[in-house]
């Protein structure tokens, strides 16, 4: 499947917030953001023109999009099953955006960035209800079980998990077992537990035009 191979600091800085797609980096004070503050390119540093409202529905959806590492296509066919389902359309993006395995995996703290959680999944080191699952897009359901396997627990940065993963703080919508290295899904999660600094009607405003 196709995926943006990129400079990822280059993303954070064209929308001017941190995307946490580099993990430790992220918070150090090498982080591109932090360095260098205005956009990627010749003029970054120039004056700004206010941006249009389709300039502004563009940039919500862009900054979504690449959070979650999610390509155009893959993002218009998420927002169209999104519209299909009762509800808000925009909160119902977001949770399916949230029900991807990669960002379930980072939401356990078994993976620093969604980019890495997407790197472990298509290696093959997690199950899904005990059935190896390397699709990064994979859409997970409530009660669904998530563990790393057991042929990878003894791999690389899988040995020191647990420790590194000690102080991080839990989602309610899911349960963790940080000795076992797996987690449950319990629920979808509502707007307020998913701290994405995105305007989710701007993008609904932007596929409706």
């Amino acid at each position: 499947m196709a995926r943006y191979t990129g400079p990822v600091c280059r993303q954070c800085r064209r929308e001017g917030l941190k995307l946490y797609l580099k993990g430790e980096r992220c918070y150090t004070e090498k982080c591109g953001v932090s360095r260098r503050g205005y956009v990627p390119g010749q003029h970054g540093k120039g004056r700004r023109a206010k941006p249009s409202e389709y300039g502004l529905q563009l940039r919500e959806k862009q900054k979504a999009r690449r959070t979650y590492g999610v390509l155009e296509s893959q993002f218009r066919n998420y927002f169209s099953e999104a519209d299909r389902r009762k509800g808000i359309t925009g909160e119902n993006l977001l949770q399916i955006l949230e029900s991807r395995l990669d960002n379930i995996v980072y939401r356990m703290g078994f993976a620093l960035s969604r980019p890495e959680a997407r790197q472990m999944v298509k290696h093959g080191h997690f199950s899904v209800n005990g059935r190896k699952t390397t699709i990064p897009s994979f859409l997970v359901r409530p009660d669904d079980v998530v563990a790393v396997r057991e042929n990878s627990r003894d791999k690389g940065r899988f040995k020191d998990l647990a420790e590194l993963t000690k102080n991080q703080g839990n989602m309610e919508w899911l349960e963790v077992d940080r000795e076992s290295l797996s987690g449950r899904v319990l629920r979808l999660p509502n707007r307020q537990e998913i701290d994405l600094p995105v305007a989710e009607h701007l993008i609904v405003e932007l596929y409706s035009r």
